[in-house]
Formats: C-alpha cells, structure tokens, sequence
C-alpha cells in the first residue's frame, strides 16, 4: 500500500493547491481522479475493459483534446509502471512470441524514420501508432484478467449504440452512409463487423430465452448498421465470418431436427425478403458493382473502386523505388498528390483532398515503411490469428467446448480486422494491438491449462 498512500498525499497536496488556487473549482476533480486511480490500482483490468468500451464511443470526444479513453490510458500506464517497479506485477507477463516481430518492425520502421522524406509527417505517424503499442503493453500486462463475457457484451452494446445513433440522425452520417461517431463509414462497418461474432456468441450462450431474444434484437441491430453503412468490404467480411461459423459449429448441425429446420427455412423465407425491401437501392447498386471487377474497374462506372486502384498503382511505384526502407512513414499522401489520379478523383478540388491516404494498411507500410517491415507486419496478424486457433484447437482437446466456441468468436473479429485493414489506413486502429497481444494471452492460458491433464 506504499504506493497508494503516496499517490494520496500527492493528490491531497495538489488539492490544497487548487483551493489556494485562482480556480478552487477545479479541487473537487483531484478527489475524482484519486477514487479512479485507487480503483485501477486494485483492478487494472477495469480500465483496459473501459478503454475498449469507448472506443466506438471516442467521436463523442473529438473536440476536446484529452478524450475519456485517452484519460484512462495514460491514468492506466502510470498504474501499471509502479506496480512493475514495486514488483506487484510480474514482469513475465510482457514476455510474448510477439515481441520478436514487433521488435524488428520498429527497428525497421526507426530506418525508414530517420530517412524519411518528410520527418513532420512521419512523427505525427508515430505518435498515432504509439498509442496502439502502449495499449499491446497493457493488454499483455492485464489481459489476463479480462473478463471476456463481459468485454462481449460491452462491445457488442457500444457498437450497438452507435448504430442506432447512425441509423436515425443525418448528424451522424457521410453522405446519406452511416458512420457513427466516426468520420469514415468504412471504419464504422469494421466495428460492426467485429461486434458481430461477439454478439452472435451471446446468443448462442445466452443462459435464457429473454436474454437470447435481447442479443438476436442486438445482432439484427448490427446488421442494420452495417446495412446503412453501405459498405462492401463490409458484407464481404460478414460472409466471411459466417463460412466459419458454419464450420465450426458443423458437428452440432446434426443435431438439428426436421421440424428445426422447417422452423429455419421459414425464417430465411421471412427475413430475406424483408432484408431485400428494406436494403437501401444505393447499397445494392454498390453490392452489384462488384461484378465489374470480372472485367476489370471502369473509374467512370464507379469512382471509388477506380480510386482504391489508383491507391494500388501509386503504392507499387513507391515499392519498386525504394523497396527497402520505403519513403517514411506517412508520406504516401503526397505522393500521391503529385499524381493525376489526386485531381481526377479529387471530390471538391480542394488542396486538402489531393493528399489521401492508401486506404490500405498494408500497402501503406509496404510503400512508406518497406517491404521488410511490411512482411514483418504481416506476420504479426497472421501470428495473431494462428495463436487464437491454436488455443481453440487446445481448448477442443482439453474437452472445454465453451471455451472453444468463445475463441472461435474472438478469432472470427480478429479476421475482420485483418481484413477490413485492406480496405482502410488504421495502422493504429485500438482493437488491432488490443487483440494482437489477446491473442498471444489467451494462447499462453490455453497452454497453461494444458500443463496439469498431461502430468496427470
């Protein structure tokens, strides 16, 4: 308890301060800020479920410059760096097969920093990627005792939230597309797809039929929002994450009966048609487009799947140019707007809107950070999705369904984000370093677990 009555007397100081003080108004907040420090001292993990609470939540905040989650992360770093220097916390929990890859793409990405074309832009680069490697230290450190039911239903209710903010005030849309709190309706859709597995397991876990009816409520929801979001990429995902839940949950499909299936056909004979009536005609016309990819994109019939290819061109010519170290972190942007491609598909003419970004994650740290780092990058989600199947397949082996089924659902968002990062420039997106260590903490319990059945 030294530390806490350390932090005590230092806040009782300052609030003497405050009250001696030409803003005595303030003194009330130092008491606040101490019960909320204490609180994350006894339970780290309250502030990492708070963190990934409000990340849907986080536009509430964009006007302000010290927003809740970013409170609450700094408020929580502090927490965790006494405990590890008063050795309440063990230092072990840091250790992760994810270190050595993460390790070499920063000493790659230093590289490429330090012979960047444009060291403003590459700083402000980092400093956004900063906040997700704070929350992969802190989810490794607290990870542990992450209360995983919880943390599904949180997320599942935020999104949920933000959908029906979306869904019914123009306040909260681009362009008649749903984007929530968030300025870009493609990242919305990848919240919404990475609520859905989490919503779907608490349907399938629901202890009792009222609490199942609220989660079906909560997934139609998403769906909805997903719906208004008029994302492609979007139902791509969806049917995606549905292939795998099919083969998941196959050797239970044969425990369906005739009447269950009359039951499901009847369903689908409702829903699909409902859906189809109530399916904006702009999203179809999207969802057809499609099927000119076969063909190859006509920039003409549709702007955005030519822009996203003119993304790839520029991105290819950076790669064979500097293959190595790339261009600097964050200088995509302007090559891009020394292009034709910036003013053909420039919407407003605007100097702003010459300067965008790859919309692709990976093809931006490939062609500003080099191909090394981008491989290196890569392997860190391919790692992360291998250690979420793995500690199912050890879960499957131990006999543990539930556990099993839990972290097929987990894996399932994870692959939503690996995907929806082709789609989108959100090298610092929070789920993503939050579930990359997840992955690598639910992979050591599932092998912990193991350890007493095979020396039994």
């Amino acid at each position: 308890m030294i530390i806490p009555l350390s932090l005590i007397g230092l806040l009782a100081i300052v609030s003497l301060a405050l009250l001696a003080s030409p803003y005595p108004f303030l003194a009330p907040g130092a008491v606040i800020g101490l019960a909320g420090l204490l609180a994350l001292y006894r339970r780290p993990a309250w502030g990492l479920m708070a963190i990934i609470t409000l990340v849907p939540l986080e536009g509430l905040f964009k006007d302000t410059e010290l927003s809740a989650v970013k409170l609450i992360g700094a408020s929580l770093a502090l927490v965790l760096l006494l405990q590890l220097a008063t050795k309440q916390l063990p230092g072990e929990r840091l250790r992760s097969s994810m270190w050595r890859l993460l390790v070499g793409f920063l000493a790659l990405y230093l590289l490429s920093y330090l012979a960047s074309e444009n060291t403003e832009l590459s700083l402000g680069h980092f400093r956004e990627l900063a906040v997700g490697l704070l929350l992969f230290a802190i989810t490794l450190l607290v990870g542990r005792e992450l209360n995983l039911a919880m943390m599904c239903r949180l997320v599942s209710l935020s999104v949920g939230v933000t959908c029906v903010m979306a869904m019914f005030s123009t306040k909260y849309q681009d362009e008649g597309r749903a984007a929530g709190l968030l300025t870009d309706p493609n990242l919305f859709a990848m919240l919404i797809a990475i609520a859905i597995p989490m919503a779907l397991w608490l349907v399938l876990k629901s202890p009792n039929r009222l609490q199942r009816l609220f989660w079906i409520a909560c997934c139609i929801l998403l769906l909805a929002g997903m719906t208004k979001t008029n994302s492609r990429s979007g139902l791509v995902v969806l049917l995606i994450s549905l292939v795998i839940a099919l083969a998941h949950y196959r050797s239970q499909l044969g425990r369906l009966r005739p009447r269950h299936l009359g039951f499901a056909m009847l369903g689908m004979a409702i829903l699909l048609p409902v859906a189809v009536a109530l399916m904006p005609d702009a999203y179809i016309e999207r969802i057809q487009s499609l099927a000119q990819l076969k063909s190859g994109v006509n920039a003409h019939k549709d702007e955005s799947l030519g822009r996203r290819s003119s993304y790839i061109v520029v991105g290819t010519k950076m790669i064979r140019e500097n293959p190595l170290i790339g261009s600097g972190p964050g200088t995509f942007p302007l090559h891009y707007a020394t292009t034709g491609y910036a003013k053909a598909f420039s919407s407003n003419k605007k100097i702003g809107d010459l300067y965008r970004r790859a919309h692709n994650t990976y093809l931006e740290i490939y062609s500003e950070v080099g191909v090394p780092a981008g491989l290196l990058f890569t392997g860190l989600i391919v790692l992360a999705l291998y250690n979420l199947w793995y500690a199912r397949r050890l879960w499957l082996q131990q006999g543990d369904h539930d556990q099993a089924d839990l972290l097929t659902h987990l894996c399932m968002s994870m692959l939503a984000i690996s995907l929806f990062l082709m789609f989108l420039s959100a090298p610092n997106q929070k789920y993503l370093w939050i579930m990359l260590a997840l992955s690598s903490v639910l992979r050591l319990k599932a092998e912990q677990a193991r350890l007493p059945q095979e020396a039994a």
